[in-house]
């Protein structure tokens, strides 16, 4: 499959300045940014800020940034799944996962993270693509937020439906393990059936149970 990146870029007002989200960004330009300290949810700044280059860099490979200036202060990525996931058994072609969304906590509650979906679906070559996302509370700031996992979860399913995410079924024991856990996904719209039916068969190993 030929993955085409078309790049945007959307300026918004915000309560602390003007802020440029855009991309998908290439890895040459990404190294260009500075980190926000701030954004410190799966690895420190430094090492996350390489992570989302390499990400760049693959040909399925997709990062959209929040950018005050040179600072990136929230991000997206989109990638095949994790080789060692359950969504990587069938390597589907089409099928990609957003795979981590994070905002510094200056910028929350300011739409930051319906921009950063709203400019990566702007691209008319996403209907060709499955996107499909795990929710997981241990990767939720409730501490930063002061939310529980419930009303976190309410706000991750909000932001996500203005994207067209739904929420889908699933047996995998990950998403199992907590009643918060949930998978999601946006089906574009030349996505074939045989991808969903693909996408099914991952979604449940143990049918005899449903």
């Amino acid at each position: 499959m030929e993955h085409k990146k078309t790049f945007f870029s959307v300026t918004k007002e915000t309560k602390h300045g003007t802020v440029y989200v855009e991309g998908p960004v290439p890895p040459e330009k990404l190294a260009t940014y500075s980190f926000h300290e701030g954004l410190v949810a799966f690895r420190p700044p430094k090492q996350q800020q390489q992570a989302i280059i390499e990400i760049a860099g693959l040909p399925e490979g997709r990062i959209i940034i929040i950018r005050k200036e040179n600072i990136i202060v929230g991000y997206v990525t989109y990638l095949y799944p994790d080789p060692l996931e359950r969504w990587a058994e069938d390597r589907i072609d089409n099928m990609i996962e957003l795979g981590a969304i994070e905002v510094i906590p200056e910028y929350r509650g300011t739409g930051a993270g319906k921009a950063l979906l709203a400019v990566s679906f702007m691209g008319d070559e996403m209907e060709d693509y499955l996107v499909i996302t795990t929710e997981y509370y241990w990767h939720w700031d409730l501490k930063g937020t002061g939310l529980n996992v419930w009303d976190y979860r309410k706000m991750m399913e909000k932001m996500m439906s203005s994207a067209d995410f739904e929420y889908f079924a699933t047996d995998d024991p990950e998403i199992t393990s907590h009643p918060a856990n949930c998978l999601m996904a946006r089906e574009g719209k030349r996505v074939p059936p045989e991808t969903i039916e693909r996408f099914d068969r991952l979604r449940f190993r143990n049918r005899f149970m449903y």
